[in-house]
């Protein structure tokens, strides 16, 4: 099989494709003939060792894909040989044969693109875990969702507003923030205007805001706390500005606010029950054409230095696919 190798650590253009052996499913696992894998920010950092997981070299990036069942190992009940599914990797899934465990797979309906739930998982997961099961976000709250224009934060959006929230969508650009309100965003924010704490503030009549959704983190971070109202739930995602936040203790207590943690990889291995009903759920909406993810560019294994260019630029408006 063909597959891209991180063979040391660096760069995108660091990465080369080559050709492996096929593996094999075992106990408990399941072989998938990729059809789509999806590319996320996080990959711009595991290929230089400056994500939280840290595989041993070489390795594949790529932590979602979709396929078609080409084996199931010994015990494996959920699925069958041709059946369409889709998983999260962690990493390892820019390849044409990916193993997974069961518990692992999520079986995708027909009325679902395997290009589509390949881009599902993480994002959309990521923001219907945290909003859901970590926030309880009820309808007709107030959630600003910081980074709203890149494949996270663009999930967030979608999801509160499937959600019933009121979505306010912050940005660094006008191209941006059209982009957020065209995936169903009700207020935007430029915030490198400057001044976010207090546009925030007066988007919710000074009361504050319900939810922050805060993949970028950095300078952004102190402001959208302190624009939360009294118990407010602050949601740290991710920390896509490269910087991590100092959070001040004294405003958890000032505010009675909550700051959670929304670690969705470690989540789908913990509660694997409640990844697979999240992930119904997503499906669902995109079977009913409630929610349309939307692909940014699809590029073969040999020009993915160019999609993790696109990403780490922050050029990317959605998905960005490796297709084998």
């Amino acid at each position: 099989m063909k597959a891209v190798i991180c063979e040391k650590l660096g760069g995108p253009s660091d990465l080369v494709v080559r050709e492996l052996e096929d593996p094999s499913a075992g106990p408990g696992e399941v072989l998938v003939r990729v059809k789509a894998a999806a590319l996320n920010y996080f990959d711009t950092l595991i290929i230089q060792g400056k994500y939280q997981f840290k595989p041993e070299l070489p390795f594949s990036p790529s932590g979602e894909m979709a396929g078609i069942v080409e084996a199931v190992g010994e015990g494996v009940t959920r699925f069958k040989v041709g059946d369409r599914v889709a998983s999260y990797a962690k990493w390892g899934a820019a390849r044409e044969l990916y193993v997974a465990p069961e518990d692992e797979v999520v079986l995708v309906p027909e009325a679902v693109s395997l290009k589509h739930a390949a881009g599902l998982l993480i994002t959309y997961g990521t923001a219907i875990h945290g909003l859901r099961s970590r926030a309880h976000l009820q309808p007709g709250e107030s959630v600003a969702v910081l980074g709203a224009s890149g494949g996270a934060g663009q999930a967030a959006v979608e999801v509160a507003k499937l959600m019933g929230a009121r979505v306010i969508a912050c940005a660094s650009s006008e191209d941006k923030l059209a982009h957020a309100k065209a995936c169903g965003a009700d207020e935007l924010v430029d915030y490198s205007q400057g001044g976010l704490k207090q546009k925030l503030k007066d988007l919710t009549d000074g009361k504050g805001l319900e939810v922050v959704y805060d993949v970028i983190g950095g300078d952004y971070a102190d402001d959208a706390l302190r624009a939360t109202g009294w118990r407010g739930r602050y949601l740290v995602v991710g920390f896509a500005s490269g910087t991590i936040q100092r959070i001040p203790a004294n405003l958890a207590l000032l505010k009675g606010c909550d700051i959670l943690g929304v670690f969705w990889g470690d989540a789908v291995v913990r509660e694997p029950e409640e990844h697979h009903k999240d992930c119904e759920q997503l499906f669902q909406w995109v079977a009913e054409g409630k929610l349309k993810p939307h692909i940014h560019a699809e590029y073969p294994f040999e020009d993915i230095a160019l999609g993790l260019e696109e990403i780490s630029s922050r050029r990317a408006k959605g998905k960005v696919l490796l297709i084998p």
